[in-house]
């Protein structure tokens, strides 16, 4: 894998970002609701990818939706359905704990930002949706937003972080209400209980949000994020309970390696993409900055299925000889 260029205005299929006024906007824009499926999953992974590198130029980052009916009715359970049909009860639970894990690392990475972050949300804000918004640091709501989490009503656990995240935010009187009705609080309840900073009025929470961004933005920053790692630590341990929890009895969850986003060097002219794999990189520490590339698929490698097509190792020799050339160049 190589590193993602810091493009500061991009669209996906499902999201969109851009930088505006020294605030990062980042936009929802799946519909009908902003499911959260491998979709989204794949856009979110490329946003944080680029994230980091975007960090320096600005002072805040937004959470938004584009569609009407709300923020995100969180997770899209048809297509993790329609995804296990098919499969056995053992590569069912893999994909699952896979899902989630990659889920947790994004959000995670949203969490962990020294950017003050929020997000603006209207209308139904639930399930994992509501886990999105919980990993930011400030959630303003339109009047008419709810927030809800259905899991327990279907016979599902929410697996997105929201548990640890709703007991660092709140009292757990409002987590078991939550947690063991699956009903819905208005803006104004959740306001009352902490879990939301400020109510708009309709339609314009995404005006409030802004203007609260640029308030955030006239403070240094390596202060406010020094006080945010104090104020809102991540809950690592309680989140892994939480996957442990969701896969259940189907499997025993066995946390190996956990290795963060990691951006590689990259220059102009040579391809990049975000992938989903492990890699020692961050361990070879005083190798400098490395690059990360080669013929084939990181999809397909080290399996038993692993192949490389005649044209990619071609267009490797030229790759590796720009390569050469580019850092003959810079020497």
């Amino acid at each position: 894998m190589t590193a993602p260029k810091v493009h500061l205005s991009e669209k996906t299929k499902t999201l969109s970002w851009e930088l505006k006024d020294g605030t990062i906007e980042l936009a929802l824009h799946h519909p009908p609701c902003n499911e959260m499926g491998t979709a989204m999953l794949e856009d979110l992974e490329q946003f944080v990818a680029t994230l980091e590198s975007a960090e320096g130029k600005a002072g805040a980052l937004i959470v938004y939706s584009r569609q009407e009916a709300g923020f995100s009715a969180g997770a899209d359970l048809r297509e993790l359905y329609a995804a296990s049909l098919g499969l056995t009860a053992a590569e069912r639970v893999s994909g699952v704990r896979t899902f989630l894990e990659r889920m947790h690392r994004v959000l995670n990475a949203i969490d962990a930002s020294p950017l003050t972050t929020i997000a603006a949300v209207h209308g139904v804000t639930f399930g994992g949706g509501f886990e999105l918004a919980l990993a930011c640091d400030l959630i303003i709501a339109d009047k008419m937003a709810r927030f809800c989490f259905p899991e327990l009503r279907l016979g599902l656990i929410p697996g997105f972080g929201g548990i640890p995240r709703l007991r660092r935010d709140t009292g757990n009187g409002v987590v078991r209400d939550l947690l063991l009705t699956g009903r819905s609080i208005n803006a104004a309840k959740a306001v009352a209980a902490g879990l939301v900073s400020q109510v708009a009025a309709e339609g314009e929470v995404l005006q409030v949000a802004r203007a609260t961004a640029a308030q955030a933005g006239k403070f240094n920053r390596t202060t406010s994020a020094a006080a945010k790692r104090f104020l809102k630590p991540i809950p690592h341990e309680e989140l892994r309970r939480e996957i442990v929890a969701t896969v259940g009895d189907l499997a025993e969850v066995e946390f190996t390696l956990e290795i963060p986003f990691v951006r590689l060097r990259t220059f102009e002219g040579l391809p990049t993409m975000v992938a989903a794999f492990t890699t020692d990189i961050p361990a070879l520490s005083n190798w400098g900055q490395p690059l990360l590339f080669g013929p084939g698929s990181i999809h397909v490698a080290h399996t038993e299925g692993e192949y490389v097509e005649k044209k990619q190792l071609h267009e490797a020799v030229e790759l590796y000889c720009g390569v050469a050339r580019h850092s003959l160049e810079i020497c």
